[in-house]
């Protein structure tokens, strides 16, 4: 969930920023926090803008996790007030709204924003505040770490990184599918598309199987058959497009109309209902895409996730919505554990976290601050999502 555009510029306003606020966000800021009487949690969404689906469904999960913490009394005795900020999904605003809700707002937390562009132009902000942020969809790898590649001190995820679908998908190629020839058609125009064919080519390899063939096309294209015309005479076993629904529809659909009628494989930039709607239901027969979450999955902790989502919001949970659900919760809890609402306590606690209950399973961090967790394979059958198997690796 990437939204790179503008990001560099907008973190070194984001720097600038810090240096002008730090002092009233960290110091004196903690102690206010402390005294309060309730426990300001700040929501850091895209609420309007091109993906506002995206932040508006992860703050249902937030906003739903901590009316449950009230409705049992809050946490260390204090209510928990959810402060939302809209970053109007540009990074060049990320900022500006994340020094909004830590400076004016009192947080003490920030859960968001979804994407990663907008993730990382609010880093400056609250590493400089400590403040801890965390990113409940952001999937980019280097948004928990330094330049230099150690680990942001402040900086968390509730979602599995890019690399790790990618493995996620050969992993069920080589295992469930048993396919070794695999072809690969990619968007070379976006960093997510070229860093999973990456590494899903090398975990097929290491795997034992072969990338017989590789193409490449550019976001916004919609002739895709002569490259089609070039994979299908590599004769692949299947065929992985690591990219976003918008040009995977009609890559589908001119897969089948050049004739090759193999598994399809792809990423979480497939979900979406248009691809239904423009590669038709039949072309989707045989297509898989990995994806964090299923409604269809058995787990009772999924289950009953959903069955109280839609008791209070009358709607569908999704993808983001869990996942924002599951970041609350680990953010209250390390709240908890810190028995303060000091940003480099609470940072540590979150650090620490190991097989803590979340609706997903278990969420442990990893040294990189990232989430030790498994993933989804879903299947088009008919044009309709069907869970097909889970996967940890």
């Amino acid at each position: 969930m990437k939204a790179w555009k503008k990001a560099a510029s907008a973190i070194g306003v984001a720097a600038v920023m810090t240096s002008l606020f730090t002092g009233c966000g960290a110091g004196g800021g903690s102690k206010k926090a402390a005294d309060a009487k309730e426990i300001v949690v700040g929501a850091h969404f895209e609420l309007t803008g091109n993906v506002a689906n995206y932040g508006k469904s992860t703050m249902s999960g937030v906003q739903m996790a901590i009316d449950e913490a009230n409705a049992k009394g809050g946490v260390l005795g204090k209510k928990i007030k959810m402060v939302t900020g809209d970053n109007k999904s540009e990074p060049s605003e990320a900022g500006n709204t994340a020094t909004k809700l830590i400076t004016k707002d009192k947080a003490v937390v920030l859960i968001g924003p979804a994407t990663s562009g907008c993730v990382a132009a609010s880093i400056p902000i609250a590493t400089g505040n400590k403040v801890p942020l965390m990113a409940p969809v952001a999937t980019a790898p280097n948004i928990t770490l330094q330049k230099d590649g150690k680990v942001q001190p402040f900086v968390f995820r509730a979602c599995f990184i890019d690399p790790f679908q990618g493995k996620i998908m050969a992993t069920f190629a080589s295992k469930t599918l048993k396919v070794k020839n695999i072809a690969v058609f990619f968007d070379s125009s976006s960093d997510y598309s070229k860093g999973l064919a990456e590494v899903f080519g090398k975990t097929v390899e290491g795997a034992g199987g072969k990338i017989v063939a590789k193409e490449a096309f550019l976001a916004k294209d919609v002739d895709f058959k002569a490259a089609l015309t070039k994979l299908k005479a590599s004769n692949p076993d299947a065929l992985y497009v690591p990219a976003y629904y918008e040009e995977v529809s009609k890559i589908i659909k001119q897969a089948r109309e050049v004739g090759m009628n193999c598994p399809i494989l792809g990423s979480d930039g497939w979900d979406s209902p248009k691809l239904a709607e423009i590669a038709g239901k039949a072309a989707l027969n045989n297509t898989y895409f990995c994806s964090a979450y299923s409604a269809q999955d058995k787990d009772p902790k999924i289950q009953n996730f959903i069955k109280a989502y839609k008791a209070k919001f009358n709607a569908e949970p999704d993808n983001f919505s869990i996942h924002g659900y599951d970041a609350a919760l680990v953010v209250l809890e390390a709240i908890k554990r810190a028995g303060s609402t000091d940003g480099v306590k609470i940072a540590e606690e979150i650090a620490k976290m190991k097989d803590f209950p979340v609706a997903t399973g278990k969420f442990t961090v990893d040294p990189q601050h990232n989430p030790v967790s498994g993933g989804i394979i879903i299947e088009l059958k008919d044009g309709v999502q069907t869970f097909k198997e889970k996967i940890n690796l």
